[in-house]
C-alpha cells in the first residue's frame, strides 16, 4: 500500500532542490514554504514554529543598529548623568575614585552585555526585549517575575529622567536661575512640570517608536553636539568666580558663609593652578549632595547616582519587536554605545577635575552652565539627553507589559492590555506605564529615585547573567551563542559585581526587591495560567545536569542494607481501576524511586508510528493528577510477560532500579471507574478519552502468563508484591478524624502483617526474607503522615502442642525492638487450620518441589480465620509463597491465593529475595 504522504513529501523534496538553484524572492519564499511542507510530512507535526523563521517576513520591523540599539543605548546612559551629576560625581568621590565607579560600573554593565549578546544571538528574539529573552531562557515563573521587575525597572528610570530634565530646567529658569527667573519653584510645581512632561511623552509614544527610532540619531547628533561645545569650553582661557551662600554648624549654632566656586579654563596661563586644583580633586571628600545639602554623601550614594545613568544598556533589547534584526543589531549597537559613553565620560572626568573647585562641585549640579562659551548647549544638551532617555525607557517598558500580557502571565488580570493595539503600538499598554511613572514622582528627587532605579535594574541584570551561567553550567547542546566573545567567565563576573552593588547602594531597596521577586516566581509558579508553557527552562537543564552528575557518583557496589529503600516497579493494567492503588504505593515508596509501567500487545513493525507516543502524555497527566512522585515507562511487546520483563530490566537507571515489582491481583471481579465515577476521590472527566474503559477486557493476560511474570520477577532477583482489593480503600474510613467516622465500628484504623506462609502449613518464621519484607513495607507506610495514626499489628501463627509459646512471643518482640519498629503482637492458635492441611501439603515449598495437593475446605477457613480479625483492618501485608515451577499448576497456584484472599480488605501478597533489615546501629 503506498504511503498516503509519500506524495507530499516527494514534492516538497523535489520543489527544494528545483529551487536551490534559484534566487528570487519569490522563489525563496518558495524554498521556505517547502522546506517547511518537507518537515511536517517527515514529522507528522504541523508547521507552528520558527525553525525556518523568514525574519523578512515580520510586520513591523523598521529600525536598524544605529537608530534602533546605538542611538537610544547612548541617550539612554548620557541621561541625566552627563550635564547634571558629573559635578557631583567628581565633586564627592575624586577622580581616582570617579574612575574606579566607571571601571566597576562598566564591568557589571559589558559583562551584562555580553550575556544579552549571547542570549540575543542564540535564537530568534521577538517583541519583549529581555523579558522575552528572560521567559524563554528561565521559563515563565523566574523569567516572568523578572521581566516584571524589569518593567518597573523601566518606569522608575522614565521617572528619573523626567525629574532630572525638569531639574536642568528650574536651576536655569526657576529662583536665582543661570538664565533667567521665570518659573516657580517647589515640590508641587516639580510634579506639575513633570507630568507635563510625562503627558508629552504618552502623546509621542502613541505615534508609535518608528518615529523615536527615526529621531533618535537626530537627538543623539544634538546631545553630542552640546557635549562637544561643552567639552571645547573647558580650554577656553577664562577664568570664572560664583558665590554661594552656605550653611556652617558647629553642633551649638549655626551661621553662613560665603564661598567661592571657581572655574580655570585650561590654559598655558594657568598651570600652576590646574596643579593645584588636580590635587584638590584627585582623592574623595564625601561632603553634600548639590540637590539637597542635609542628604548624606558617601561612596555608594555616590555609586547608585552613577550607575542609575548608565543602565540604559537594554535600552535597544527593549525595541527587539522593531528591529530588522535583532541578532545582530543588539550586539553591535551596545557595545559601541557603551564605549561611546564610557570614553565621553572619562574625558569629562578628566577635564572637571583638572579644571572646577571641590565647592563648585559640591554646590551646583549645573557647573557646566557657568563656564560654558554659549550657555544654551548645556540646557539643550539636559533637556534633549533625559527626554529622549525618559521616552525611551517610556517604549520599551511599554513593549514589556505588552509581552507579558500576550503570554498571559498574570491571566485575566492583564488582558485589558491586550485590547489597545493600533499598527504594533500598544496604546493601553502605553497609557497604564504612563500612569505609572506619574506615581513615581511622588517618591522624591533625583538622587532618591536613582537608588531605587539602580537597585532594580541590578536585580535584573544579575538575573540575565545568571541565566547565561546555568545555561553554560547546564552544558547546554543548544545553547551556541554566535557572539563569541561571552563566556561563563563574564557572567560570573557580572553576577558576582550586580548582587554586592545592590546590597551596598541600598541594602533596604535591595531585600525589598529580592522578597518581591521571590513571591512573584511562587505566585506565578502556582497561579499563572503560563506556567505549563513549554517554552524551555533553565532549571529543567541543571536539574538534568546535576542529577546525572550524581547518578554517576551513586555506585551500585556500594549499596548497603542499612540504607535500603523500596524503589518500586508498579504494573498497571488500566489505571481507570487502580487509582486508590497507585496512591497507596506513592506512600509506600519512602523517598525511593517509583516507577508506573505498562505494556501494550503489538508489533512495532506493523504499525506506521510508535502508538505509545501518544499514550505517554496521558500518564503524565494521570501522575500530575493523582501527585504521585512517580516517573511513567510505557512500552509494547509481543506479549504482556516479554513486555514485563522489558519494564525490569530497563527501568530506571544506574544503581537507581526497581527492586520491587507490584502487580495489580489478577481475578474477574468487576471494577468501578475511578476517574469518571462521581463518587470516586479520583474523579476527572478530562480523563474520559484518555485511556480505554473499564468495560473493555482488552489485553486479558492469561493464568499461566500472570504465574510466569511471578517466576520472571523472581529470577531476575527482585521483590514481588501482588496488590488485590485496593479500591475498597475508601479514603474517609482511613483518614477521616470526623467524629462519625471515629466512633462507629469497623473504623479502619491498623495496619496488618501476617509473616505466615499459609500454602505450606508451617508455623510462623519470623527470620526469613520474605517476613522481614513484609515488617519493612508495613513500618514504612506506618512512617508516612497521614498513616502515622494506625496501629501496626503482626499475627504470628504456633500450634497448641507448642511448648515454647511464650517463647516465640518474646522473640518476635525482641526483633521488633531491634528493627526499631513499633507493633502490637498477637499470637494465634491456628490447629483448627492446619487439622485441614492434608498430609503431603506439610512439605516445604521449594524451586525443587511440586505443588502440594490444597483442600478448598482448608483455603476457605484460613480466608475466613484472617477476615475475622481484620474488621478494621486497613491494609494487609500477608506472606506470597513461591510459584510451582510447573506450569501445569499455575492456575491451581493462582486459584489457591484467589481463595486465601477473597473478600479481604486491601491487601499486598509479598515475597522478598533479599535481606532489606539489620539490626546494625546507624
Amino acid at each position: 500500500m503506498a504511503n498516503p504522504g509519500s506524495s507530499s513529501r516527494y514534492g516538497a523534496t523535489n520543489l527544494v532542490s528545483r529551487l536551490l538553484t534559484r534566487n528570487s524572492s519569490e522563489d525563496m519564499a518558495q524554498l521556505v514554504q517547502g522546506q517547511r511542507t518537507l518537515f511536517r510530512s517527515l514529522s507528522g507535526a504541523p508547521d507552528r514554529t520558527n525553525l525556518l523563521q523568514d525574519s523578512t517576513e515580520e510586520d513591523g520591523r523598521t529600525l536598524g543598529t544605529l537608530k534602533g540599539v546605538f542611538a537610544p543605548v547612548s541617550l539612554s546612559m548620557f541621561s541625566a548623568l552627563l550635564f547634571l551629576r558629573m559635578g557631583y560625581i567628581v565633586g564627592n568621590a575624586g577622580f581616582l575614585e570617579t574612575v574606579l565607579q566607571f571601571l566597576i560600573a562598566y564591568t557589571i554593565l559589558v559583562s551584562t552585555v555580553f550575556s544579552i549578546c549571547a542570549i540575543a544571538t542564540n535564537g530568534a528574539v521577538k517583541g519583549g526585549g529581555v523579558y522575552f529573552m528572560l521567559s524563554r531562557t528561565m521559563g515563565p515563573e523566574f523569567g516572568g517575575s523578572i521581566g516584571i521587575l524589569f518593567y518597573f525597572a523601566n518606569v522608575v528610570s522614565s521617572a528619573l529622567y523626567v525629574t532630572a530634565c525638569v531639574e536642568g530646567i528650574t536651576k536655569n529658569f526657576g529662583p536665582e536661575g543661570a538664565f533667567m527667573e521665570l518659573l516657580p519653584d517647589g515640590k508641587w510645581w516639580n510634579i506639575l512640570y513633570s507630568s507635563s512632561f510625562n503627558i508629552f511623552n504618552f502623546l509621542l509614544c502613541l505615534v508609535g517608536a518608528e518615529l523615536f527610532g527615526k529621531t533618535s540619531i537626530i537627538i543623539l547628533a544634538i546631545v553630542t553636539l552640546c557635549c562637544t561645545g561643552v567639552i571645547s569650553s573647558f580650554f577656553l582661557d577664562n577664568y570664572v568666580s560664583t558665590e554661594y551662600n552656605v550653611t556652617i554648624s558647629n553642633g551649638t549654632a549655626n551661621w553662613t558663609e560665603i564661598v567661592n566656586g571657581t572655574f580655570s579654563g585650561l590654559s598655558w596661563n594657568s598651570l600652576e593652578g590646574i596643579t593645584e586644583l588636580w590635587y584638590q580633586n584627585l582623592y574623595p571628600t564625601y561632603i553634600q549632595d548639590c540637590e539637597d545639602s542635609s542628604a548624606k554623601v558617601s561612596f555608594f550614594t555616590v555609586f547608585g547616582v552613577l550607575f542609575s545613568g548608565t543602565t540604559g544598556i537594554m535600552a535597544g533589547a527593549n525595541l527587539s519587536g522593531e528591529l530588522k534584526n535583532p541578532g545582530k543589531s543588539i550586539p553591535r549597537g551596545t557595545l559601541s554605545g557603551c564605549a561611546f559613553t564610557f570614553v565621553t565620560f572619562i574625558i569629562l572626568s578628566v577635564l572637571t577635575s583638572l579644571t572646577c573647585n571641590p565647592v563648585l562641585l559640591h554646590q551646583d549640579c549645573m557647573y557646566m552652565v557657568h563656564f560654558t562659551f554659549w550657555k544654551w548647549l548645556v540646557l539643550i544638551g539636559v533637556i534633549f539627553a533625559t527626554w529622549s532617555a525618559s521616552l525611551s525607557n517610556l517604549i520599551g517598558a511599554s513593549r514589556v507589559l505588552q509581552a507579558v500580557a500576550e503570554d498571559t502571565m498574570f491571566g485575566p488580570f492583564l488582558h485589558f492590555i491586550l485590547k489597545g493595539k493600533i499598527s504594533n503600538n500598544p496604546i493601553v499598554s502605553v497609557l497604564t506605564t504612563s500612569l505609572l511613572v506619574q506615581i513615581c514622582f511622588f517618591l522624591g528627587g533625583l538622587n532618591q529615585i536613582a537608588q531605587l532605579c539602580s537597585v532594580l535594574f541590578l536585580l535584573s541584570y544579575a538575573s540575565v547573567n545568571l541565566a547565561c551561567l546555568g545555561l553554560v553550567l547546564s552544558s547546554a547542546p543548544n545553547f551556541r551563542p554566535a557572539f563569541k566573545y561571552f563566556s561563563w567567565h563574564t557572567s560570573l563576573v557580572g553576577l558576582i559585581g550586580t548582587s554586592i552593588m545592590m546590597f551596598l547602594i541600598s541594602p533596604l531597596f535591595a531585600a525589598i526587591a529580592i522578597l518581591l521577586c521571590l513571591s512573584l516566581i511562587l505566585a506565578l509558579n502556582f497561579l499563572s495560567p503560563a506556567r505549563n508553557s513549554n517554552w524551555g527552562s533553565i532549571s529543567q537543564a541543571l536539574i538534568f545536569h546535576q542529577v546525572r552528575k550524581y547518578l554517576l557518583l551513586l555506585d551500585p557496589r556500594k549499596s548497603h542494607v542499612k540504607f535500603w529503600r523500596p524503589q518500586i516497579l508498579l504494573l498497571v493494567h488500566n489505571p481507570r481501576s487502580t487509582c486508590a492503588l497507585i496512591d497507596f504505593v506513592n506512600a509506600m515508596k519512602k523517598g525511593g524511586l517509583y516507577v508506573l509501567g505498562h505494556v501494550t500487545s503489538g508489533d512495532l513493525a506493523a504499525v506506521e508510528e510508535d502508538p505509545i507516543t501518544k499514550e505517554y502524555p496521558d500518564w503524565l497527566g494521570l501522575v500530575d493528577h493523582l501527585k504521585v512522585k512517580a516517573f511513567v515507562e510505557v512500552t509494547m511487546a509481543s506479549s504482556v510477560r516479554n513486555g514485563i520483563e522489558q519494564l525490569i530490566r530497563v527501568s530506571g537507571i544506574g544503581a537507581m532500579k526497581p527492586n520491587t515489582i507490584l502487580l495489580g491481583f489478577r481475578d474477574d471481579s468487576v471494577h468501578s471507574d475511578d476517574l469518571i465515577s462521581s463518587t470516586s476521590p479520583y474523579c476527572d472527566p478530562t480523563f474520559h478519552d484518555a485511556f480505554p474503559s473499564i468495560d473493555q477486557n482488552y489485553n486479558k493476560i492469561s493464568c499461566e502468563e500472570y504465574v510466569g511474570c511471578i517466576q520472571d520477577t523472581l529470577k531476575l532477583q527482585k521483590n514481588i508484591g501482588l496488590c488485590r482489593n485496593f479500591q475498597l480503600l475508601d479514603r474517609n474510613e482511613v483518614f477521616s478524624s470526623e467524629l462519625k467516622y471515629r466512633i462507629r465500628a469497623g473504623r479502619k484504623r491498623y495496619l496488618d502483617v501476617w509473616p505466615v506462609n499459609f500454602l505450606s502449613g508451617e508455623d510462623t518464621d519470623i527470620t526469613d526474607n520474605t517476613s522481614l519484607f513484609l515488617f519493612q513495607l508495613a513500618c514504612i507506610v506506618n512512617m508516612v503522615p497521614k498513616w502515622r495514626k494506625h496501629q501496626l499489628r503482626v499475627f504470628m501463627c504456633v500450634r497448641a502442642a507448642d511448648s515454647d509459646i511464650a517463647g516465640k512471643e518474646a522473640d518476635l518482640i525482641r526483633l521488633l525492638e531491634l528493627l526499631r519498629i513499633k507493633a502490637e503482637t498477637h499470637v494465634l492458635i491456628w490447629d483448627h487450620l492446619t487439622s485441614l492441611f492434608q498430609a503431603e501439603s506439610s512439605q516445604v515449598l521449594t524451586e525443587e518441589c511440586e505443588e502440594p495437593n490444597i483442600s478448598q475446605e482448608y483455603l476457605l477457613e484460613s480466608n475466613e480465620f484472617i477476615r475475622s480479625k481484620c474488621v478494621e483492618t486497613a491494609v494487609s501485608f500477608i506472606y506470597l509463597p513461591r510459584p510451582p515451577v510447573s506450569p501445569d499448576l499455575h492456575v491451581q497456584y493462582l486459584h489457591q491465593l484467589d481463595l486465601l484472599t477473597r473478600g479481604l480488605p486491601p491487601s499486598i501478597l509479598v515475597h522478598g529475595v533479599s535481606p532489606v533489615m539489620t539490626t546494625t546501629l546507624y
